[in-house]
């Protein structure tokens, strides 16, 4: 069945700067398409001066809306009417719904993040995480495995500006859930040493290793890891990353941020559309390629 644009088809998108490089459109035409839904998914290079403009205009013009990326997302959250409960924490939107010129606004990097790891074989309710960074995807993470049920995240950072946004989004979750969250820096390796030996996932939430700077990772030292400990990587270009590479090494189960990508487009399909995107037809197409590091169900 091939896409047809015609007088009646709803307009979505993405507003970001740079996304020329986005798997979105993709992504959401081939699964608007499959289901016959007669919607159009468009990228708009857009940074934060024109994104008030951005939105009025697509307002104006009916859209069933958006996703966002950086840098809009902070931004994004304060155009919008009502925000979720994780958009609310974070501060930070993703995901836009305009419902006849009310904006709902959505943060699904979290619960995209959440569904991968199950996707990946594993449950963490009830378990520890570590978390490396406090920006925008990092919040995210903890924002929504808190809400699901995570029961301890030590979080580590560098001081400055994430640090303070970090706290304030820490006392509001130890407010509205059960979960104990610790916040530490960078500066002392055997408090991350110490900290690993307890928790059941490691994730990276920045975007140390990111091509091209693929040498680089926060943890050096093979001796951090255990061979019971999941370690996942927000990163998906490239690959395998330094960190997962260094904890191959050490038999641990890993997996990249190529499937987080694609479940929180999944989310925004739904918020839009009412329905499930098609993810297996989605994965064969665009995200399946031969797996980095062995993953292992438990």
């Amino acid at each position: 069945m091939s896409m047809i644009i015609n007088g009646k088809t709803g307009l979505t998108g993405l507003l970001g700067s740079p996304v020329g490089h986005s798997k979105s459109p993709m992504m959401h035409n081939t699964s608007f398409q499959e289901l016959g839904i007669n919607y159009v998914y468009l990228c708009f290079d857009v940074g934060i001066e024109g994104l008030s403009g951005a939105v009025d205009g697509l307002v104006s013009l009916g859209a069933k809306g958006w996703n966002c990326t950086m840098p809009n997302k902070s931004k994004m959250a304060q155009l919008c009417d009502v925000l979720s409960p994780a958009a609310s924490i974070t501060g930070s939107v993703n995901t836009v719904v305009n419902e006849n010129g009310k904006l709902m606004g959505y943060n699904t990097d979290g619960t995209g993040y959440m569904r991968a790891v199950k996707e990946a074989g594993f449950s963490i309710k009830g378990e520890k995480m570590t978390l490396l960074g406090a920006g925008g995807a990092a919040t995210s993470i903890l924002v929504q495995a808190a809400l699901d049920g995570v029961r301890e995240i030590s979080v580590f950072c560098r001081p400055g500006k994430s640090t303070e946004h970090a706290r304030q989004v820490i006392n509001q979750l130890t407010k509205q859930t059960a979960c104990k969250i610790n916040l530490f820096d960078y500066s002392d390796e055997s408090v991350i040493k110490k900290e690993l030996l307890t928790s059941r996932i490691l994730t990276n939430g920045t975007n140390v290793g990111m091509a091209p700077d693929t040498d680089r990772s926060l943890i050096t030292s093979a001796d951090f890891f255990h061979p019971d400990l999941i370690v996942s990587d927000v990163i998906y270009n490239p690959r395998e990353t330094k960190l997962m590479e260094i904890a191959k090494s050490q038999c641990c189960s890993c997996f990249n941020g190529l499937y987080m990508l694609l479940y929180q487009g999944a989310e925004a399909f739904t918020l839009w559309t009412g329905k499930q995107m098609p993810v297996e037809l989605v994965k064969e197409r665009y995200f399946d390629e031969p797996e980095a590091c062995p993953r292992t169900a438990q």
